[in-house]
């Protein structure tokens, strides 16, 4: 599809395996895009990039900031803020894989650096563009669930866990386990068909009960496995969040669990709720009436199958070319498109449960950027160097 203007040059920062799948999907897109260099500290990545691409690699992200109108970054978490802050000072756009940082503060760093940029900032939850996703938010926005109550939300793995020794495993890089890594889609969504409510409590358990085992037992597993000392974060997580108006969300997430997998979400409301499932897009809208005799109806919908991270770089273009004929600033209210204050707010939501699992209890969250205190429970609006037990 041409719009009549210049490509959009693309470059990407962080060239494994999920830089390379973003690259498939980029070179297929119909807008006008042009793939410009990717960068990478790692000399054999750069080397496997360019022989599969043919294009310009670079070890210095300034380097490639030069050739690009907009990056994609896709490194281990703890470098993000490294390559987002860069580029947005740069007033490039930004695609930041989730999640937004590696801590909450990161992230606070991050989120200010996109307030000061004229670049655009998306963050890659990719599962708000799954067309199951996009037919149950149409159906709740014509106001066909009444109040949308309370979202049960569930990435469980039955055994899932990365290479051990990889940076999903290593806390120092990652910032944590299966909650920072698959917990951040599943808050995110959750949010997402609630309408992004303000965050109120958090209470939450993080597990490691079967990383660190000699005997851990896998049928596969994605990298190369160095054994129980190379893994020191959660494997599972169980949480609630209370948000305002008593929006609720319960979450289960698991890199491995002794129960079958799990990738499907609960949406109640008041005048009807739903199932679907992340993985095959069923989806099925449950509701009652007393029309013609009181009964209870089961609608099961069918949803094309479709790429969510190639309609997510899509939407980062689209957006980008709006920016530049000045028919609007950012992606939000035309598209799905995850902020950078939805980003935040999911990294506090985290940030919560980990706290409320070493704590032992609730954590207060702030709302609309000021404590909300609670009797008994921990305020986040003090620093964390400065809590005391």
């Amino acid at each position: 599809m041409s719009t009549g203007q210049e490509p959009v040059r693309v470059g990407l920062v962080g060239l494994g395996n999920i830089g390379h799948h973003h690259v498939d999907r980029l070179l297929e897109q119909e807008l006008e895009v042009e793939l410009v260099g990717g960068m990478d500290v790692a000399s054999e990545a750069r080397e496997r990039f360019a022989d599969r691409y043919g294009v310009e690699v670079y070890d210095d992200h300034h380097d490639l900031y030069d050739a690009a109108d907009a990056v994609i970054v896709t490194t281990p978490n703890r470098f993000h803020e490294e390559y987002a802050v860069a580029a947005l000072e740069r007033d490039l756009h930004v695609l930041l894989e989730k999640p937004l940082g590696h801590t909450l503060e990161s992230a606070r760093r991050i989120a200010a650096a996109a307030a000061d940029s004229t670049g655009l900032t998306m963050v890659g939850f990719n599962n708000r563009f799954l067309n199951a996703v996009a037919v149950l938010r149409d159906r709740i926005g014509r106001g066909e669930f009444g109040e949308v109550t309370h979202v049960e939300a569930n990435y469980v793995r039955r055994r899932g866990i990365p290479g051990r020794g990889s940076w999903f495993t290593r806390k120092e890089v990652s910032g944590g386990g299966a909650l920072i890594d698959l917990g951040v889609h599943a808050i995110d969504l959750g949010m997402y068909l609630l309408d992004y409510p303000d965050p109120v409590e958090v209470s939450g358990v993080t597990r490691s009960q079967f990383g660190h085992r000699e005997d851990y037992a896998y049928l596969e597993m994605w990298g190369d496995d160095a054994g129980p000392d190379a893994f020191d974060v959660d494997d599972s997580a169980s949480a609630f969040v209370r948000c305002g108006d008593d929006r609720t969300i319960s979450l289960e997430v698991a890199w491995a669990t002794n129960r079958p997998p799990t990738h499907e979400f609960v949406v109640r409301g008041t005048e009807a709720a739903a199932i679907f499932d992340l993985l095959t897009d069923e989806l099925t809208i449950y509701s009652a009436s007393k029309s013609g005799g009181d009964h209870t109806i089961d609608e099961t919908i069918e949803t094309r199958e479709n790429d969510s991270h190639a309609d997510e770089q899509a939407a980062f273009l689209e957006a980008i070319l709006a920016n530049r004929s000045g028919t609007r600033r950012d992606a939000e209210g035309r598209t799905p498109a995850g902020t950078v204050e939805n980003g935040l707010i999911v990294q506090r939501i985290v940030d919560g449960i980990y706290r409320s699992s070493d704590r032992g209890g609730t954590i207060s969250l702030e709302a609309s950027g000021e404590s909300v205190p609670l009797k008994g429970v921990e305020d986040e609006s003090v620093p964390l160097e400065e809590r005391q037990d």
